[in-house]
């Protein structure tokens, strides 16, 4: 089974990035019911290992982290083709600069919340995106499987072609000398 493969047969999850553990506890509390893995991430760089470990159906995002913040992470998911359609919501206190929501949408955030978040209001956001995602998934399974249908329907059609290309077969001959006599 290819790396592909394993990401897509696992459920969803939520990565929680966040360096503060009351941060987390927090996000756990609010999003436990919801009944999809939380896997929490101190830093950027746990944040871009645990990508590319296994799939994930939306990223919450702390702006202000030491080491790589929020930006800088967001802009390593976006430019890898594995995560780069994963949805990221940042996370940031309500005293930082204005600027940040502008400079994440700029960096490809699908949405912006200020802490403290009303838990209903977030549940609400993580929940649409996770049924964007379990609907991403059945049409991404539904087209491989129209596409093995083509696969075999083509396999099928060449066979006959090969077949009916033979002069020498008697249910040929036979068949183009029913199909002359209209």
């Amino acid at each position: 089974m290819s790396s592909a493969e394993a990401r897509t047969d696992e459920s969803a999850g939520i990565l929680l990035v966040d360096d503060m553990e009351d941060n987390l506890i927090a996000l756990e509390a609010v999003l436990g019911s919801l009944n999809e893995p939380l896997i929490r991430a101190r830093s950027g760089e746990e944040a871009m290992k645990a990508l590319l470990r296994r799939q994930f159906a939306l990223v919450l995002l702390d702006v202000r982290m030491p080491g790589m913040d929020g930006f800088e992470t967001a802009a390593h998911i976006k430019r890898l083709d594995q995560t780069k359609d994963v949805p990221i919501i940042f996370l940031t206190g309500v005293e930082d600069d204005s600027g940040y929501a502008f400079r994440g949408y700029a960096t490809g955030a699908a949405d912006y919340l200020t802490k403290p978040f009303d838990p209903w209001v977030l549940r609400a956001k993580v929940s649409v995106f996770l049924d964007l995602h379990r609907k991403n998934q059945q049409l991404e399974r539904l087209l491989a499987r129209q596409r093995a249908d083509y696969e075999e329907v083509n396999k099928q059609l060449a066979a006959l072609e090969t077949e009916l290309a033979d002069p020498q077969r008697t249910q040929v001959r036979e068949l183009r000398q029913l199909l002359g006599r209209f």
